[in-house]
């Protein structure tokens, strides 16, 4: 007579995955992409942070600078760590690449996650450095399939791997009429463009534009906009909580690589509204989202203004948004996933 056992799964050893970069309360997706990280409740990495950079400049960025460099240069236990650096573009490649690059001289596992959305021209530009500095990657991380095809254009054996970003699902609650833009107020993100639509948008209807983000071009800061707030720089725990009551999110940009805030709106359940560059329309694929032109005013107005009249549009295009982040994008959909890449380049795993 046999007796069926019940064999509890293998658990993976525990290892501990080092993120070198900026994390805590920093303007930009890169940021959040990192405090997303710490944030997820992972079954077999502990994560820690190197942080390389804090914004500043002089003797201070300096010396942030070369304490992440001492952290690496005296780190031990190369079988169970891995250093995942951050990069963008120009300083980045110069700062963080030092550190990439000393990381694996000492022979630990190393990923290059490539942020920035002018990494390509970047690349077009200094072939030489970028191929030097990912030389130094087990594995490089993509947003987008553009951000890969660079990658490949300079290095044409860089092990890439196109991995998206991803954010924890937000808390339901009530929507009201309001609409909002997050990020840098600036040329790049279409912030002159979103003023010039929501101009053209005869009857505002009780609605509410709220422009979150600090200002990098004053030039679009309108003296006067009727039904819109610029809010100014806010803390992102802020910004969450508007998105979390606003019906619509819209992000007029010219250049993007994945920007975090589209993820968050659809994790909020909001209809997004975007352009089609960098890795957006892959985003908001299929229904997912409302995708226009770079540039195009009025074709931003047009999508805007059907939302705002019709409760059917935003309900079809928020379901169809959720669906896909829950799906594709969702913390809980993509982090095991980044996890098996980060122990896949573990020392004793290659």
């Amino acid at each position: 007579m046999s007796v069926a056992v019940d064999v509890p799964p293998t658990r993976l050893r525990r290892i501990e995955v080092l993120h070198v970069g900026r994390r805590g309360e920093v303007a930009g997706g890169m940021t959040q992409v990192v405090n997303g990280y710490l944030s997820y409740p992972f079954d077999d990495c502990d994560l820690r942070v190197i942080v390389s950079r804090d914004g500043s400049t002089g003797p201070r960025a300096l010396a942030i600078f070369l304490g992440a460099a001492w952290r690496l240069a005296t780190l031990r236990g190369r079988d169970e760590r891995v250093v995942v650096v951050h990069l963008s573009q120009g300083g980045s490649f110069v700062r963080e690449g030092l550190l990439l690059r000393l990381a694996h001289a000492r022979g630990f596992g190393t990923v290059a996650h490539l942020h920035g959305s002018s990494f390509p021209e970047y690349a077009a530009r200094e072939p030489a450095r970028v191929a030097t500095v990912l030389r130094a990657a087990d594995s490089v991380f993509v947003l987008s399939a553009e951000t890969r095809a660079a990658v490949l254009g300079v290095l044409p054996t860089a092990p890439t791997e196109l991995i998206p970003n991803a954010v924890p699902e937000g808390t339901p609650r009530a929507k009201g009429k309001s609409i909002v833009f997050g990020g840098s107020v600036s040329l790049r993100k279409g912030v002159d463009v979103l003023v010039d639509a929501w101009r053209r948008i005869a009857d505002h209807d009780g609605w509410t534009l709220h422009v979150v983000g600090p200002v990098a071009d004053r030039e679009v800061v309108p003296s006067e906009l009727p039904d819109a707030v610029f809010h100014g720089g806010l803390p992102h725990a802020e910004l969450m909580e508007m998105l979390e009551s606003a019906e619509i999110a819209v992000l007029p940009s010219r250049d993007e690589a994945m920007p975090m805030f589209i993820l968050e709106a659809l994790a909020r359940q909001d209809c997004v509204v975007a352009t089609r560059v960098g890795g957006v329309p892959a985003v908001l694929a299929d229904g997912a989202g409302s995708l226009v032109d770079a540039g195009d005013a009025a074709g931003l107005a047009a999508a805007l203004e059907r939302l705002m009249v019709s409760d059917a549009a935003r309900d079809e295009l928020r379901a169809a948004g959720t669906a896909r982040f829950q799906r594709d994008y969702s913390a809980a959909a993509v982090y095991p996933m980044v996890a098996e890449r980060w122990r896949a380049v573990l020392r004793g795993s290659r």
